[in-house]
């Protein structure tokens, strides 16, 4: 196995998973022996992200220590987020309105699935705004945020924090020493931890497969391919073009996130990535005050493949209720969507919570998610992966914007990643 790369460890560990998952289909026992092994990987990872992110802002904005620098950046982030999720939503609706996956599905032959576990925290997500977005990024309480894994709170602080350091020079040595300190270590302990990847996508996609099986995919068959067909779509076309504007190869790109892909794509978690995303973008020649601020601001802002999904979802369901929504509903829903799928990453199943959310407000039966919630995890999967792919080439993006961007050390690392 140390012969191979991780990229090939994790592709066996999603293929035998597979195998597995699809011979004992329908047995309990792979999850009572797997589940462990994919809960204990996810753990580690969320272990690691925390201090890592908290490390990187301080040390990142400690070494520029101007406010106006960070404010500039802080604006143009948040605006490329709004541009590129919102192409994200109009590319789904406009996909879903000419493909139209939900045309003549019969729902007789849809099994429904329980959704109840997402009903909890809709109410939260329909009182939403985009002003409590920017209330709840300051935190009251930094150990409750930490606690809870409140990325924007932890990142409005560890800004201010850095800027502190920066304030009190000499003084704020030592205190900028630690937290180098805790970002070269925690970046070691992700190596280490990166070794168990491949046996946490083995048993997470393993109990994934035993749960709903292969032949759960056939009556939605249309669904998948429509949502898979776009988030190709997009990721080569609409971010190729984007990457062609700041002079990169989307192609070139995707070879160097593979592994990460792989691995966000098997695990449904781009959480799980975040730290090598940031390490990789850095070696790229992103340098640490853009990357550790853009890449954990996107989990919350820029989550592109997540709001193509809900576009097409959407419009899926009210094609398979029979229900023709006019231009006037179709952009009133593009507006919903803009504004619910901000600064929520935190919740758990937040699409279809976002989703659960949406579509009282055009008239979509929101119970219809009960028919597609079987293979939502297939569907992650790809939404995840394009998430990944945004955000890395957000940080590439801002770096350019900023002028800040080491084109040199990008060409060599991408030099390389081609030998390696």
């Amino acid at each position: 196995m140390k012969k191979l790369g991780l990229a090939w460890q994790i592709l066996i560990g999603l293929v035998v998973g597979i195998a597995v998952g699809a011979i004992f289909y329908g047995n309990d026992a792979v999850a009572t022996y797997l589940q462990p092994i994919g809960t204990i990987f996810i753990r580690l990872i969320k272990m690691i992200v925390i201090p890592i992110v908290v490390a990187s802002i301080v040390v990142g904005v400690a070494g520029v220590g101007d406010v106006k620098k960070l404010g500039k950046l802080g604006g143009k982030t948040i605006l490329y987020f709004e541009i590129i999720t919102t192409v994200a939503i109009v590319l789904g609706l406009l996909i879903a309105n000419v493909f139209q996956p939900g045309a003549g599905v019969d729902r007789k032959n849809l099994q429904e699935t329980d959704i109840s576990s997402y009903l909890g925290t809709t109410e939260e997500v329909k009182s939403h705004s985009m002003a409590d977005t920017f209330v709840n990024i300051v935190p009251t309480n930094i150990i409750d945020a930490l606690a809870k894994g409140d990325m924007l709170a932890i990142i409005f602080f560890s800004v201010l924090f850095g800027l502190g350091i920066a304030a009190i020079g000499e003084k704020g040595k030592p205190v900028l020493r630690f937290f180098e300190g805790v970002s070269e270590a925690m970046f070691y302990v992700t190596n280490q931890v990166m070794k168990f990847a491949p046996f946490g996508v083995f048993a997470l996609i393993g109990v994934t497969v035993s749960k709903f099986g292969v032949s759960s995919l056939i009556p939605l068959g249309k669904l998948v391919l429509v949502v898979y067909g776009s988030m190709i779509f997009f990721v080569i076309v609409v971010l190729g073009a984007v990457a062609k504007m700041v002079g990169i190869n989307i192609f070139s790109f995707l070879k160097i996130l593979k592994d990460e892909l792989i691995l966000a794509y098997s695990t449904a978690s781009s959480e799980t990535v975040l730290p090598k995303i940031m390490e990789k973008m850095e070696r790229f020649g992103c340098p640490k005050a853009v990357t550790s601020f853009v890449i954990p601001t996107g989990y919350s802002f820029n989550l592109d493949g997540s709001t193509l999904y809900q576009a097409i979802a959407a419009i899926f369901l009210a094609q398979m209720y029979g229900i023709n929504l006019s231009l006037s509903e179709q952009i009133t829903l593009l507006l919903v969507l803009m504004v619910t799928s901000k600064g929520i990453a935190g919740v758990p199943g937040v699409s279809f919570v976002v989703l659960l959310a949406t579509l009282g407000t055009v008239g979509i039966p929101a119970e219809g998610l009960a028919f597609i919630a079987g293979i939502d995890r297939i569907l992650d999967m790809a939404r995840t992966a394009v998430n990944v792919v945004g955000n890395s080439l957000a940080a590439v993006v801002m770096s350019k914007w900023e002028g800040q961007y080491d084109a040199k050390q990008g060409e060599q690392y991408l030099d390389e990643v081609k030998v390696s």
